[in-house]
């Protein structure tokens, strides 16, 4: 459970040094490195691999990302009692190109926060209790930390809160879907538009046991590509041309 921990607004982040690995070699990274004259969203989290950690904590704060960036966030910084390479190889994992992943191996930090958690029961040891933070030029500004219950609680440390407080008439990016097939001209055409125009999207390529009689049975069009934009059927890149000329008109 919580220690009786104080929300920290108003005070300086703790001094740690974090023990990184670039490039196959040790790097100090100092917590003057990442938060001195800068703007960082921070959110902490028990384990790497995790289930809440990985399907929608760290998932979602890197999808928001571009926004976060857009409303005056340097970085966005993803710590965990974890070791260097099990943090390295989660980020791979996980495709978080846009997120900091720094280890908090032995625990300092959590512990500086008043964090650092029991959770020996299920033999993970000492870890972080679930939180997020904005911190300002090393100043932690505002603290969502999650409620003292059993289990692992996720209600208030999710990157969609931190970007209402930080901006309340931000705008997150629909969740984009293309199936799309390796060689296809008209594939390649609909993913430039939609980077163009600032769309991260995830792919669906036929071959990794996708059919064109899937792509049927989900878009009910046999022809590549089908994009797919805030769960609605948009259709092929004609049809998402069509789609932004007829949302800019508008």
């Amino acid at each position: 459970m919580l220690p009786s921990a104080k929300n920290l607004e108003g005070k300086p982040v703790p001094s740690v040094t974090f023990k990184t690995r670039a490039d196959d070699q040790w790097k100090d990274v100092s917590t003057d490195a990442i938060f001195k004259a800068r703007t960082v969203v921070v959110f902490c989290l028990p384990g790497a691999y995790t289930p809440t950690c990985s399907s929608t904590h760290l998932p979602r704060y890197n999808e928001l990302a571009a926004v976060f960036k857009a409303n005056g966030v340097d970085e966005i910084v993803c710590l965990s009692v974890n070791d260097a390479f099990v943090m390295n190889e989660w980020k791979q994992d996980q495709e978080a190109e846009n997120i900091t992943l720094l280890p908090d191996g032995n625990g300092d930090f959590a512990a500086g926060m008043g964090l650092l958690v029991d959770k020996s029961a299920i033999g993970f040891g000492k870890r972080s209790w679930r939180y997020s933070m904005l911190v300002k030029n090393g100043v932690i500004e505002k603290m969502f930390i999650e409620p003292d219950k059993e289990g692992d609680p996720f209600e208030v440390s999710d990157a969609d809160t931190m970007l209402k407080h930080i901006n309340p008439k931000a705008v997150a990016p629909e969740p984009v879907v293309i199936f799309a097939k390796p060689g296809c001209p008209h594939c390649a055409r609909a993913k430039a538009l939609l980077e163009s125009k600032g769309y991260r999207y995830d792919e669906i390529s036929l071959g990794q046991h996708i059919t064109t009689s899937t792509l049927r049975a989900v878009s009910g069009s046999g022809t590549w590509p089908q994009v797919f934009i805030g769960g609605k059927l948009i259709g092929g890149a004609d049809d998402l041309e069509k789609h932004f000329k007829t949302r800019k008109a508008a």
